[in-house]
């Protein structure tokens, strides 16, 4: 007579936990070892790191067909941390664990061969579901205080598996994760008083930084727009325990939520320009997040933007407008969030000289219209502000006063974002509406708008960007309306757009 054991894991749908159900059937007849329900390669070579796993601990399995089927059979089964279940699965089978016990328990990580269990990537988003389906969560030692993230939920967090069968029958007792160290690290990146002169840049930064909005900076090569970038995340406030949680969901999902602390600090993110398109927007074999989701609510920093392929480049697009982006296969669409703050910077052309008396660039203007081809009309309407960064000569570099200090500067972000919030609605300026914005509006600074709209020819989407960019101005001033003086520099700031 056949016996059957079932343990609970999970696969992953981006960043939701998939119901899975381990089942294992030992019956008689030829010696084997069967995974069956979809899996993967790294899923159907579990079965010799399981074999191994249990020969290392001094078990072994039973002359008889062990198969092991994960329900539902037609959805694709993915990665390493399949092993622990089916080892559970097994174990039970053989009557060598009770098999009520581990029922109450979702279970995954992945086994060595000597019996110890090493992380694997969705542990976080494996705990909600566990919790939601009023079960406990088995995962591996170092994940424990990822998992316990979840809540309410029973968490056991072994080193390897011996330790695991001795809990279970009784002769061990594991203890409890703790939670990691809850509190954010302080800013210690470059400090932006490092930053000599460009003061329109920094303000650029510091309203962008304020309003979550997407920044371009052009400019010749060594004029600082790389510097100015790598002292943005310093701007920015830290995450609400809400969007730490949201964030650290994606990292976990891609396997690089180390320590099983959350993220509480804005991610940035800077791929290189040769990133291809799933490299980008996510997607690959297993459909992994991508740099703008691994960006979630942070920053994404593209340099030499134009020269980044044009199918990554405008597979931004749509992102950028909803915060989410979608990988579609043949059979299944995994969607991951992906709001996220773009800063680029490029050159005005090829050589990256045009425009510069010293340094005039030889092909002009044929270089700068080139280059600037590379990018799309659209995509280039999608940036909130346009700043053009020209270098410092070297007398005023020497003679320019210390500016002021990366905690300055972002006291007053966070007293941006702050009225921002009490102001209920969105929970950044960049994703206002107009029906948002508009009522906050005087007259006269609605009057411009509509008059510079119409010479600066701005879509409808230039305009509720440059009405972005001004309430965020009104923030920073700590003024309730906006004003024209808000408006006219918001619009600044777009009339420097390339190609006008």
């Amino acid at each position: 007579m056949s016996s059957i054991a079932r343990i609970p894991t999970f696969a992953f749908a981006g960043i939701e936990a998939v119901p899975v159900e381990v089942q294992v059937q030992i019956a008689p007849g030829l010696p084997a070892f069967l995974v069956v329900g979809l899996p993967d390669k790294a899923v159907g070579e579990s079965r010799e790191r399981v074999r191994a796993a249990l020969t290392a601990i001094g078990l072994s399995l039973p002359p008889k067909r062990v198969l092991v089927n994960l329900a539902p059979a037609d959805l694709l089964k993915e990665g390493s941390h399949f092993d622990l279940p089916i080892a559970l699965g097994v174990l039970a089978a053989m009557e060598v664990i009770p098999r009520d016990a581990v029922a109450e328990f979702a279970a995954l990580g992945e086994l060595a061969l000597d019996g110890t269990l090493a992380p694997v990537a969705g542990v976080l988003p494996a705990a909600i579901g566990a919790g939601a389906r009023e079960l406990g969560l088995v995962c591996p030692g170092p994940q424990g205080g990822e998992a316990a993230w979840a809540g309410t939920v029973e968490v056991l967090a072994p080193p390897d598996l011996p330790s695991l069968i001795n809990h279970f029958a009784g002769r061990q007792l594991l203890s409890p994760p703790t939670l990691p160290d809850v509190e954010p690290e302080p800013w210690r990146g470059a400090d932006l008083a490092e930053v000599r002169g460009q003061e329109s840049a920094k303000r650029a930064l510091e309203i962008a930084a304020a309003g979550s909005l997407n920044l371009l900076m052009v400019g010749p090569p060594g004029a600082g727009k790389s510097m100015l970038a790598a002292r943005l995340p310093g701007l920015l406030p830290d995450l609400t325990p809400a969007e730490a949680l949201d964030v650290s969901l994606v990292h976990s999902v891609a396997g690089m939520l180390s320590g099983g602390r959350l993220i509480r600090r804005p991610p940035f993110r800077d791929p290189h320009h040769s990133a291809s398109v799933p490299a980008l927007v996510g997607g690959g074999h297993r459909a992994k997040p991508g740099e703008i989701s691994l960006a979630h609510l942070g920053v994404l920093f593209l340099d030499e933007w134009p020269e980044f392929p044009r199918p990554a480049l405008e597979a931004l697009r749509q992102p950028m407008e909803t915060g989410r982006t979608t990988i579609s296969r043949a059979n299944a669409h995994v969607s991951y969030p992906a709001r996220f703050q773009c800063i680029a910077a490029m050159n005005p052309c090829r050589c990256g000289y045009l425009g510069d008396a010293t340094r005039e660039c030889a092909r002009a203007p044929g270089c700068g219209q080139d280059y600037l081809a590379r990018l799309s009309g659209p995509l280039l309407d999608r940036m909130d502000l346009v700043i053009e960064v020209q270098p410092i000569p070297a007398v005023e570099l020497a003679r320019a006063p210390i500016g002021e200090r990366t905690e300055v500067v972002a006291a007053r972000v966070a007293a941006a974002r702050e009225r921002g919030r009490a102001r209920g609605g969105a929970p950044r300026n960049a994703e206002a509406g107009w029906d948002e914005l508009q009522p906050g509006l005087d007259a006269e600074a609605l009057t411009l708008l509509e008059t510079a709209s119409g010479r600066l020819r701005l879509s409808t989407r230039g305009q509720v960007r440059a009405l972005r960019v001004a309430r965020t101005i009104a923030d920073l001033a700590g003024e309730a309306r906006i004003a024209r003086a808000h408006v006219a520099e918001a619009l600044a700031f777009r009339h420097r757009m390339p190609g006008r």
